[in-house]
């Protein structure tokens, strides 16, 4: 794309732009280099919609864009749109789809959609605050104002101000713990670190080296009664033992399950399954502590080697994590 101007005509052949839902890494990137960006955020749908309220995309003054607010129906045109509203710093909803003005512009799900499009103030505090209730695990409140673009950021949600305007909500990402050293671990670190999921591990005893190509948030080679205690855990985090020992894995169900963690694993079949629940429950463990057990692990396709494994658990995985809950007012 030119740095002038916001051409349809030189928008990109394939829409890479839309591999994640995660507009952090850009936005930090553009901050880093001095440049300015607008946020498009989906705040309205009648009918059908390919995505999800609260869907947003980040267009930036020199021309490069990051996420996306519909099946490729609007991208181009809402980063035209973006031109003026990164010139002179006033917002638009944008409208499209069945009923809309713009006739030119429509949906091929037949729903109806609106675009909140703001310039961002002051990007590197934005993205520093993202960045630290990242760090912090920590969510993150935007209450935005359709009349003024102004977006205020808390990390609680407060009482909403009076007029139009929409509640953006950013939860910690996905984190998925793993307590093994199979090939299957390697796989499901592989799959979840390609689809923006966090990936820790513990590996009792393992190398002191990471797995080669994984980046990890958090790894431990100790005798899991010593890395258990030290495992950072919150209701955003899924864990899964593939230990294949029965003591071990116990051990990490046992402990997991006495944490905020929103999903529990374990290979194995499904004999051992109902006697692992049967043990739990001798242990304490009531029904709600045991609906987040996923066991045996992953959803049931039939898979066999380890990346059709690795597919089916982030799979249940997906199916259960928490997810954001924007609001519009």
């Amino acid at each position: 794309m030119r740095d002038s101007a916001f051409a349809v005509d030189d928008w990109p052949a394939w829409p890479t732009y839309g591999l994640s839902d995660d507009l952090l890494p850009a936005l930090r990137h553009w901050a880093q280099h001095d440049d300015v960006a607008a946020i498009a955020t989906l705040v309205h749908i009648s009918g059908s919609s390919p995505r999800p309220l609260g869907s947003e995309m980040a267009i930036s003054a020199r021309g490069n864009v990051a996420g996306y607010v519909s099946g490729g129906c609007v991208e181009g045109t809402v980063a035209v749109q973006a031109e003026s509203v990164l010139a002179d710093g006033r917002p638009k909803l944008l409208d499209y789809g069945a009923g809309s003005p713009v006739l030119d512009v429509q949906l091929t799900c037949g729903g109806r959609i609106g675009i909140f499009l703001r310039r961002i103030g002051d990007l590197a505090q934005c993205v520093a605050q993202h960045d630290n209730a990242r760090r912090e695990r920590a969510e993150l409140f935007v209450d935005i104002d359709f009349d003024s673009g102004d977006a205020v950021a808390h990390r609680e949600p407060k009482p909403r101000a009076e007029g139009q305007g929409f509640r953006q909500h950013y939860p910690p990402p996905t984190r998925l713990m793993l307590v093994g050293g199979d090939p299957v671990t390697l796989a499901i670190g592989e799959l979840a670190t390609l689809m923006g999921v966090e990936v820790g591990l513990i590996r009792p005893y393992g190398p002191s080296a990471p797995p080669p190509g994984m980046a990890l948030c958090h790894y431990d080679t100790r005798a899991l009664a010593s890395a258990l205690p030290d495992l950072p855990l919150d209701a955003w985090t899924a864990v899964y033992s593939l230990t294949h020992d029965m003591t071990d894995d116990q051990s990490v169900i046992s402990h997991a399950l006495r944490s905020p963690a929103f999903r529990v694993g374990v290979l194995g079949s499904r004999r051992k399954a109902e006697q692992r629940r049967v043990d739990l429950h001798a242990d304490g463990f009531d029904d709600a502590d045991l609906a987040r057990l996923d066991m045996p692990a992953g959803l049931d396709i039939g898979a066999t080697g380890p990346r059709e494994i690795a597919l089916s658990i982030l799979a249940e995985i997906t199916a259960h994590r928490p997810r954001a809950r924007p609001v519009a007012f």
